[in-house]
C-alpha cells in the first residue's frame, strides 16, 4: 500500500496546478481522473465551471437515497509550473515533500483510496474543484449545491498540527480601498494638492486598531501602492485589507466599521471594494461528527484525533454556513501548508484512508439527526 500511494502521489504533485494557469489546472485534472479511476474502478463526471476550472465528480450509491456524504477537495496549488523541478517529490524518513503535497494532494489520494474500500450502494460524492486557492468564485455554487443535497461534508484539506481535525476556521474579507486625491508639484505647490498617499497612511493605522485579537479577529494591512514620481504629491493610492474573523458577528462588524472609514470626509476620495469571501465556520458545525471520528479511530485500533479551531479558511467554511454538519482536515497528515517544506507524514496519512472509509460508511447506516 506505502508503495503504490507513494507512486500516485508523486505523479500527482508533478502534474502541477498553480491556480491561475488554467490548462495545468485542467492537465492535472485529467491525470487525476485517469488515477481516480484506476483507484476507484470507475471514471469521474467531469463538470465544467463558467469562468473557472472544470470540476471533477465520483457519485457511489442510488442518486436519490437519503444520508449522501460529501467528500470534498481541490487540485489546485499556489506554486507555479517548474516549482517540482526546483523542488522534486522526495520521500525520505517516511516524509514525502513536494509543492501541493500536504496542499492537498494527499487528500486527494485519501479521499480516492476511500470511495475505493466503501460498498458500492453507499450514498457517498467526492468533489474535487480547481480554483479554492484563489476564492472558489467558479466553484462555489456547485460546492454549495453538493453540501445542500449531503447529510455531512468532510473535506479532505491537510490536518492541523499533530494530525488534529479541524473544528473551525475563521471567516476571511478581503478589501482594497482606493484613494483619489489631487496631485501637485511637491515643491513648488503642495499645498493645492489632496495627498492621497498621506490619506492611505491614515487609513492603514485606523484599520488596524480595529484587531481584536481577544475575540479571534485580524485586520492585517498587505499590501500598498502610492505615487508616480519622487516631486510630486500622489493623486492615487490603493491599500489592500485581510480581516480574519472567527464569528459571523465580528466578520459584519467590521465590514460596517472599514465601510465608515472611506466615508469620512478628508479631501481624498476613498472607494471600497472587496467584502466577505468566506462566511467562519463557528465552533459546534462539527460536534457529532468529531464524536464519530473519535469512535470509529478507537474501533480501527487508532489514537483519537485530536482537533483544532485554525485561521485558514477553506471551502468548508462555505459548507458550514449553509447549516451542514461539516469536519475538515480529514487529509494529509503533515504541515509546512504554502511553505517550502511542506511535507506529509505518509503512514499517518495512510491510516487515514480507513478511517475516512469508516465515517462514510457509519454516516450512510446511522444517518445523523435532521436540523
Amino acid at each position: 500500500m506505502v508503495e503504490g500511494f507513494t507512486a500516485e502521489l508523486r505523479a500527482l504533485v508533478d502534474a502541477e496546478s498553480p491556480s491561475a494557469d488554467l490548462p495545468a489546472v485542467e492537465a492535472c485534472g485529467d491525470h487525476l481522473a485517469e488515477a481516480g479511476e484506476r483507484i476507484t474502478g470507475a471514471a469521474p463526471e467531469r463538470l465544467p465551471l463558467p469562468g473557472g476550472p472544470s470540476a471533477l465528480v465520483w457519485r457511489r450509491g442510488d442518486p436519490h437515497a437519503p444520508g449522501r456524504v460529501l467528500l470534498l477537495g481541490h487540485r489546485d496549488t499556489v506554486w507555479p509550473v517548474g516549482t517540482a523541478q526546483e523542488r522534486p517529490f522526495t520521500v525520505q524518513g517516511g516524509r514525502a515533500c513536494g509543492p501541493g503535497v500536504f496542499d492537498m494532494k494527499a487528500g486527494l489520494l485519501v479521499g480516492l483510496y476511500a470511495v475505493a474500500r466503501l460498498d458500492p450502494g453507499v450514498p457517498v460524492t467526492l468533489l474535487v474543484t480547481g480554483d479554492e486557492e484563489v476564492g472558489s468564485a467558479a466553484s462555489r455554487e456547485l460546492i454549495e449545491a453538493e453540501a445542500l443535497a449531503a447529510q455531512a461534508v468532510l473535506v479532505l484539506e491537510g490536518a492541523a498540527e499533530g494530525g488534529a481535525l479541524k473544528r473551525a476556521r475563521k471567516g476571511w474579507s478581503i478589501y482594497t480601498l482606493h484613494c483619489r486625491g489631487r496631485s501637485a508639484h511637491a515643491g513648488l505647490e503642495p499645498q493645492k494638492g489632496s495627498n492621497a498617499l498621506v490619506r492611505m497612511a491614515e487609513l492603514v493605522g485606523e484599520a488596524v486598531r480595529l484587531n481584536a485579537p481577544d475575540r479571534g479577529l485580524t485586520v492585517t494591512p498587505t499590501l500598498a501602492r502610492a505615487g508616480q514620481t519622487v516631486n510630486t504629491v500622489p493623486d492615487r493610492a490603493e491599500l489592500h485589507l485581510d480581516v480574519r474573523a472567527g464569528s459571523a458577528a465580528d466578520q459584519r462588524r467590521v465590514d460596517e466599521r472599514i465601510r465608515g472609514l472611506a466615508a469620512a470626509s478628508t479631501g481624498v476620495e476613498v472607494e471600497v471594494e472587496g467584502g466577505e469571501n468566506r462566511p467562519p465556520m463557528e465552533d459546534g458545525a462539527a460536534a457529532e461528527l468529531l464524536a464519530r471520528a473519535a469512535r470509529h479511530a478507537r474501533e480501527l485500533g487508532q489514537e483519537p484525533p485530536g482537533s483544532a479551531a485554525v485561521g485558514g479558511i477553506s471551502d468548508a467554511n462555505l459548507c458550514a454556513a449553509l447549516g451542514v454538519p461539516t469536519l475538515d482536515g480529514l487529509g494529509a497528515v503533515g504541515g509546512g501548508p504554502h511553505a517550502i517544506h511542506e511535507w506529509v507524514d505518509v503512514e499517518a496519512t495512510l491510516h487515514r484512508i480507513p478511517l475516512v472509509t469508516a465515517l462514510v460508511g457509519g454516516l450512510a447506516a446511522h444517518p445523523l439527526p435532521g436540523p
